[in-house]
């Protein structure tokens, strides 16, 4: 089973779980159970079977300091056994019924899922709630386990040049909000996690006030809430802390960063610009919509201003495009990126992206280059209701991170009613010299 570490996405377009539902196609039933269980529930008689999900509103970027990567190891050692349940029998049943499962670590959430028949949708609660009140972990089951995580981030991470690279630009872009910390952890801090630790998280966040349960396909609320009721209903709450103020701000940023890399891995150069941006719940928050729709403009497919002027007319980039998502608890990044083509520089590249940039800037967009995008991000927006996992996963992405079920339902109003004049002021709040974080990695010109 293949367990995923999430970091915010940058680039539009590349994930779906930042892709807000448009309204009226999900329309959610959601309720509370009295241990404050938040539970939504998504209907869909397509096919008999239903997605289970279990977001924690805890994510790496609530980790104790020099504890980095203890989120996602607990994300693993979650699957250890409780009490009752031996360890790896919880996949094991999985596999038996012919369901399919995986967990997920982000800066805002850690998520567990499985798919499986509607039948079968109360045996997954009992076994989730298990865990969430009785996970059992020994020295002998964590050491392992650690050296399975710390394997992962030398195969995707230490030995991807791209993947190193993004860890600086990324420590670069937030002085001091905790997003500056990789989501699968430091090396040397992974390497000195214990049980003690992965059980102090556990029982710091995992309780059923910090969660929010998602049920998605051929299933009624009423059957939702009676198996709720008898499986997570039997789960305390406990104190949380406030996350917020654990993580504190972002100081004020005066100097423009600038990040070059090189590496003989390395094939083809790349370059991006990202400026820090408001999010949901950070910074100014009326910007976003105009943000997601500029975002579109610039750098949204092959019809976008980016793709257009570098890739198609002045053939000077081989990909070129934009990205940004409110969607989070802490600020976020509006990104420009660009690979250049042939032998056209770096300076080249840079120049030729930030042309257009400044040419939104100075000029404005167009009411129909704002009707177009509009309609673009609402069309993707509907595609999810044809993935039975999409719906639950969108809605415990937007909610676990410090969204409500009105920034999804009315997402589509709002950005319906982005003006150019709104775009315009928007990118200049953002796009500030200062405030930027230039990337360049270069193949090594030694190799």
């Amino acid at each position: 089973m293949r367990r995923l570490f999430l970091a915010p996405l940058l680039i539009a377009g590349l994930a779906l779980a930042g892709l807000p539902a448009r309204a009226g196609v999900f329309e959610p039933t959601t309720f509370t159970l009295d241990n404050g269980l938040q539970v939504v529930v998504i209907e869909n008689d397509r096919a008999p079977v239903v997605s289970h999900m279990l977001y924690y509103k805890v994510g790496s970027a609530d980790e104790p300091r020099g504890k980095s990567g203890i989120a996602h190891l607990l994300e693993h050692l979650m699957f250890k056994g409780t009490k009752t349940v031996a360890p790896g029998e919880f996949s094991a049943i999985i596999k038996r019924i012919g369901g399919r499962e995986n967990a997920f670590t982000s800066y805002d959430y850690t998520g567990y899922f499985q798919n499986v028949a509607k039948q079968h949708l109360g045996q997954m609660m009992a076994l989730e709630a298990d865990r969430m009140a009785n996970l059992v972990l020994t020295d002998a089951l964590v050491a392992p386990e650690l050296e399975v995580v710390r394997e992962e981030r030398r195969s995707r991470v230490d030995n991807d040049p791209a993947s190193l690279h993004r860890e600086q630009v990324t420590a670069a872009t937030y002085l001091s909000y905790p997003y500056r910390i990789p989501v699968i952890g430091w090396e040397e801090e992974i390497a000195a996690l214990t049980r003690a630790d992965a059980e102090a998280f556990y029982r710091t966040w995992y309780a059923p006030n910090n969660a929010i349960l998602l049920v998605a396909g051929d299933i009624s609320p009423e059957t939702v809430r009676d198996l709720a009721e008898q499986t997570y209903g039997a789960v305390p709450a406990r104190p949380v802390p406030d996350r917020e103020a654990l993580r504190g701000g972002e100081p004020e940023q005066l100097a423009a960063r600038r990040i070059e890399g090189s590496d003989p891995r390395v094939d083809q150069p790349s370059w991006s610009r990202r400026w820090i941006a408001p999010g949901r719940r950070w910074g100014e928050s009326g910007h976003i919509s105009a943000l997601e729709v500029v975002a579109e403009i610039l750098g949204g497919g092959p019809t976008s201003r980016l793709y257009r002027a570098l890739v198609v007319d002045q053939a000077v980039a081989v990909y070129a495009g934009a990205g940004y998502s409110p969607t989070g608890l802490g600020p976020q990044a509006f990104a420009v990126y660009a690979s250049p083509r042939g032998d056209v520089s770096i300076a080249e590249l840079e120049a030729a992206v930030m042309a257009e940039v400044d040419r939104v800037l100075r000029d404005g967009v167009t009411d129909a280059e704002v009707a177009a995008a509009v309609a673009r991000l609402q069309r993707g927006a509907v595609f999810a209701r044809d993935d039975s996992l999409a719906p639950a996963r969108i809605i415990g992405t937007e909610l676990a991170a410090g969204g409500t079920i009105a920034d999804i339902e009315e997402w589509p109003e709002r950005i319906a009613a982005v003006t150019p004049e709104a775009v315009a002021e928007a990118l200049r709040s953002v796009v500030i010299d200062r405030r930027s974080v230039t990337s360049i990695l270069r193949p090594d010109p030694r190799s």
